[in-house]
């Protein structure tokens, strides 16, 4: 697909956008149940069978909103988790967002012919960096025809990697493109997800959806995914009450367990057992 506009052309659109935000900080969303908002992750290449078994096992226990694990891993999920409620998610260009398109469209097929109904796909920040709209607009659109609605599709900008309005570049292209999410981070670069980042993506969300791009999909209101350092009930309330609607973490488990001490007057203050990634 030819895009709509020139690279110049998205820039000043960025701008526009940029110009544009009002972001309240002091602003707080009310909270929803805490566990539906989890995407139970588990995206370690070394990972084992059983191990995503014991992953569907939890989340079918606390009810969590998905478990989001790699394309190799997801029919063995969803038949676990059928009648549960749970949803699976794959990733897509894990977790370098670097691969070709070809290769992101493998991993959406084999995600979609697996049953995810979700897709996180790792955007190409470093085209993002250098201003390369038009590509990046292309890319997403072709994941999008891929796996069109009700399938959810939550792009990663890895934020870590951008200045602010490189974020707010990710956000009207995955806008434009008619996606449902950005996403903070893969766990992988650099830092988390952090208060002021999901202010900024939130504010964008919101502003994109009452202004939309003209000349791209259906308007639709994206949502924020929070991930990356998210591992108790505490640093997951933060991230709800500034704006996200979802949450990538391995730390689910321990936050639905804080979450029901909290209800009954009790509290947990212990931390899960160290990782090697961000989630």
């Amino acid at each position: 697909m030819t895009s709509p506009y020139t690279n110049e052309e998205w820039q000043r659109l960025i701008v526009d956008v940029e110009k544009n935000l009002k972001i309240i900080e002091s602003k707080k969303y009310d909270i929803p149940d805490v566990a539906s908002t989890v995407d139970h992750t588990l995206l370690k290449l070394d990972s084992k069978s059983s191990q995503f078994d014991d992953l569907c096992k939890e989340a079918r226990n606390d009810q969590f909103g998905s478990v989001c694990v790699r394309p190799e891993w997801v029919k063995q999920c969803v038949d676990n988790l059928k009648g549960s409620g749970v949803n699976v998610a794959s990733v897509v260009g894990f977790h370098e967002g670097t691969y070709t398109l070809e290769e992101k469209l493998k991993d959406t097929k084999i995600s979609l012919e697996g049953g995810a109904a979700e897709l996180d796909m790792v955007v190409n920040w470093p085209q993002l960096q250098k201003q390369e709209y038009e590509t990046v607009h292309a890319e997403l659109v072709a994941i999008r025809a891929a796996a069109p609605h009700p399938t959810l599709i939550k792009l990663i900008l890895e934020t870590s990697q951008l200045g602010d309005q490189q974020i707010i570049a990710g956000a009207v292209l995955a806008s434009a493109a008619g996606l449902d999410f950005i996403k903070t981070a893969s766990g992988f670069h650099g830092h988390g997800a952090t208060l002021p980042h999901v202010h900024l993506m939130k504010a964008a969300c919101e502003h994109l959806a009452r202004n939309p791009v003209q000349n791209t999909a259906t308007p639709n209101q994206m949502l924020v995914k929070a991930s990356g350092g998210i591992r108790s009930y505490d640093d997951a309330i933060k991230m709800l009450e500034a704006g996200a609607s979802r949450l990538g973490t391995s730390g689910g488990v321990l936050i639905a367990q804080q979450a029901k001490e909290r209800a009954a007057g009790t509290s947990s203050t212990s931390g899960p057992a160290g990782s090697s990634s961000e989630y």
